[in-house]
């Protein structure tokens, strides 16, 4: 059969109709049985006798998945045993003149991971996945189908040189008050040792190189530097450097890639509370807003490059600085990371260790530190990078999950799991870190979370992952409460869009929650039943399947804002929120805030709301209303005050506390004076009024606005809306209402630049669509309601 390179089997099965698409129906379980089986790939290439004067010819995969043999012309070159790894094969000595014949066999991962379990004395959670270096989501997520991939999941090609080659560049930076002095670290292996020309955009350099590993560095000075500022912030200035080895008056080679001048530093003080854990930035504390990111698609050859830009562009857009690449996927393509280096986010990268039990025998060792040199090596100069984190919830599993018990483990088995877990994150990964990272990025974390969220240890120090919401069942309320000093997960689900939905089926769709191919996209074991109880506690649960998915994103973006507002509230306590996911390898009902599709959920419209670099918070404590302005930016606000207005839901002020509060500076968060409810809304009852927030510089610039409701959404009295769309152009429109109309949810096959908000009364707002649209529906809160 005809197969594509870079691909998978699964990919290649579908384009010759052996197997049907397993996104489609429920056809996930039908295609099981293609992770069993071994596979074999087959090309053949010419080599011409001009090509075969190079003195050196080299056979480079950047990526195999995973267990395989490479045979050229019928001689086995190599055996691979990770994904994650980049092969480069020499290979000039078993090629010959016109044509050629390579072969890679693949054995099932599953097969060879079940061999290597057998090794150890212990039955192994989430076994064999952890026995094997490959992408650990493909064994199922409670997000993602089981599809244990096989294939040629990277470039391949042949490498032809002379003389010398650049096998690999760092940099390291020490940035001045007038100008930056950058040191290139320049590994260079020469097959003719002699004198060699090395070039830095407008300087050179004479080198002597001999023959083998030669390190050469290079020091470099721009004047007047521009540094690379993180989203909200400033630009994320970048610098283009090329790179060129000559010799005899000719290049052999050159090499151009980016860099941003910029420095991070993990801040870990002790204080009366605990200890601190924040980034700074360019010397400045940075509050982190931002997501975790999962692996795109199931099928990683099919995530183009602009996928990946649209989605980083899509946080850039949601006033996110950071994105935590999670540690059950892959190390993300070049692109990935480009995108983050143009927008300003900040990239914490996991190593692809997630939620089990790993073996630290000398073999797996040795992979992983081979591993770690690969990505280090291809990942270090990019200035988005911030942290390496040796895994996730790795040491949350060994101490909180039981799985001791559960597997009837003895004392010495026990002791055994926690010395393998500290011979991998605590020796083989921060060695192989200090070993080949630069100086600038040796920024290590053992793991995330530090302590489980069951231990109070982890809201005063570390990083936190708290699913006391959603696992733990507990109202979103509790959010208020359980502030840590950095969240890098927490989250809800929601339903993807309708668009999403119906792709989930091959024929037309039967939009029913009991339908089969529903439930099958919905990966949590309780997963309806979850959103079920949450949606009873705070909204009237709608029968209609289409307002059933519009109340199920509304839920989840509620969640997310009490949680960020929490978060924010609690700086600089609190120093970063980076909510659980970001995207979606599949169409599924999952914790994402955009869907497979590329759609914004109502979760994404909100985060970037409450992500907005100035906000205006309200807290309700004991009967009494706390506000907080919270700015993120660099420059202070002088004379900022708070305008409230209490309004009924058809516009009438009940209450107008325009200059009560104000005259203040805003730094990076100002505390108002608090106000009783009951003086605020007077005789009203709670679920007939809101109050507007305005914040303001001086009389006239505002800088924040939010709306606080003193009632749960089920039990607010809201009056039908008469909403009325204005076609402006072909792709703006206005909406406009005669009273409140609360989250207004407006639908088409098109990007629109709002989407699930607060209409006030007798007020309009302009919405820009992505592409023209002939008829756009819409329902607000109301509909769910009558």
């Amino acid at each position: 059969m005809t197969a594509t390179v870079p691909g998978t089997v699964h990919l290649d099965l579908m384009n010759n109709k052996i197997i049907p698409d397993p996104y489609k129906d429920e056809n996930e379980k039908k295609v099981q049985w293609v992770e069993n089986e071994d596979w074999d790939y087959q090309t053949t290439f010419k080599i011409s006798s001009k090509e075969f004067t190079n003195q050196n010819i080299e056979l480079v995969f950047n990526g195999l998945d995973t267990f395989s043999e490479i045979y050229l012309n019928g001689k086995l070159l190599q055996s691979t045993d990770n994904m994650f790894r980049k092969w480069t094969i020499p290979v000039k000595q078993n090629l010959k003149n016109g044509d050629n014949i390579l072969q890679i066999k693949f054995k099932s991962a599953v097969n060879v991971g079940k061999e290597l379990a057998k090794k150890v004395p212990f039955t192994t959670p989430e076994s064999p996945r952890s026995y094997v270096r490959k992408a650990q989501y493909q064994f199922g997520w409670d997000w993602g189908p089981r599809l244990v991939t096989a294939g040629i999941w990277k470039d391949v090609k042949l490498n032809f040189w002379n003389f010398a080659i650049i096998k690999n560049i760092k940099t390291t930076q020490n940035i001045l008050e007038n100008k930056a002095k950058i040191k290139f670290e320049i590994e260079i292996d020469a097959q003719t040792s002699g004198t060699y020309y090395l070039n830095i955009n407008d300087l050179n350099k004479m080198v002597s190189l001999k023959k083998g590993n030669n390190k050469i560095e290079f020091p470099y000075e721009i004047k007047n530097p521009k540094l690379w500022q993180p989203n909200g912030w400033g630009d994320a200035n970048l610098y283009n450097f090329e790179i060129g080895l000559a010799k005899n008056q000719e290049y052999i080679q050159t090499k151009n890639f980016k860099i941003g001048l910029t420095t991070i530093e993990l801040i870990q003080d002790k204080d009366e509370k605990g200890k601190s854990f924040y980034f700074k930035v360019n010397g400045k504390p940075m509050y982190a807003k931002g997501t975790n990111w999962i692996p795109s698609d199931s099928f990683r050859p099919r995530i183009t490059k602009e996928k990946y830009q649209k989605l980083i562009k899509d946080c850039k857009d949601a006033n996110m600085n950071m994105i935590r690449i999670w540690g059950g996927g892959i190390y993300e393509d070049d692109e990935f990371y480009k995108a983050c280096d143009e927008n300003g986010i900040l990239v914490w990268q996991d190593f692809m260790f997630a939620g089990s039990f790993y073996p630290a025998d000398e073999n797996f060792q040795k992979n992983v530190e081979f591993e770690v040199k690969d990505q280090i090596e291809r990942l270090q100069n990019h200035p988005s990078l911030a942290l390496w984190c040796g895994n996730n919830e790795v040491d949350e599993a060994i101490v909180n999950w039981g799985y001791q018990k559960q597997f009837k483990y003895s004392k010495e088995d026990s002791l055994q799991v926690w010395k393998d877990y500290k011979k991998i994150f605590h020796e083989v990964i921060p060695n192989a870190i200090k070993k080949y990272a630069t100086s600038d990025k040796q920024i290590y974390w053992e793991s995330s979370p530090s302590i489980g969220w069951g231990h109070k240890e982890s809201l005063t120090e570390g990083d936190s992952h708290y699913w006391g919401v959603w696992w733990g069942e507990q109202p979103f309320e509790i959010f208020n409460e359980k502030v840590p000093r950095f969240a890098s997960e927490y989250g809800f689900q929601g339903m993807p869009t309708l668009e999403t939905t119906k792709s989930m089926f091959s024929e037309t769709p039967d939009l029913s929650l009991q339908n089969g191919t529903i439930k099958a996209h919905e990966k949590h074991s309780r997963g309806w039943e979850i959103i079920q109880k949450y949606m009873e506690r705070d909204y009237k649960v709608p029968t209609d399947f289409v307002k059933y998915n519009y109340v199920s994103q509304l839920l989840q973006a509620r969640g997310m804002q009490i949680a960020i507002e929490a978060h924010r509230r609690a700086k600089p306590y609190n120093m970063g929120t980076l909510y659980w996911q970001l995207n979606d390898c599949w169409p599924v009902v999952s914790w994402s805030s955009i869907d497979y599709l590329g759609n914004w959920k109502a979760l994404h419209y909100q985060v970037k709301r409450s992500f907005e670099n100035q906000v205006i918070l309200t807290e309700e404590k004991d009967d009494f209303l706390n506000f907080y302005a919270v700015n993120d930016e660099l420059k202070k606000f002088e004379e900022v005050k708070l305008e409230t207005q209490v309004m009924q839901f058809d516009g009438k002020i009940i209450n107008d506390l325009t200059t009560v509060l104000g005259g203040k500076t805003l730094d990076d968060i100002l505390k108002f004076d608090h106000i009783e409810i009951k003086n605020l809304i007077k005789h009203s009852n709670k679920n007939e009024v809101f109050l507007k927030l305005t914040l303001k510089v001086g009389n006239r610039k505002i800088i924040a606005e939010n709306n606080y409701f003193f009632a749960k959404p089920k039990d607010l009295k809201l009056s039908k809306p008469n909403i009325q769309i204005k076609k402006i152009s072909s792709t703006e429109i206005e909406v406009s209402t005669d009273v409140l109309a609360k989250d207004v949810y407006l639908m088409g096959e098109t990007h629109f630049s709002d989407n699930f908000f607060d209409l006030l009364p007798k007020t309009s707002k302009k919405i820009q669509l992505s592409k023209p649209l002939k008829d756009i529906e819409v329902m607000s809160l109301w509909d769910t309601m009558n």
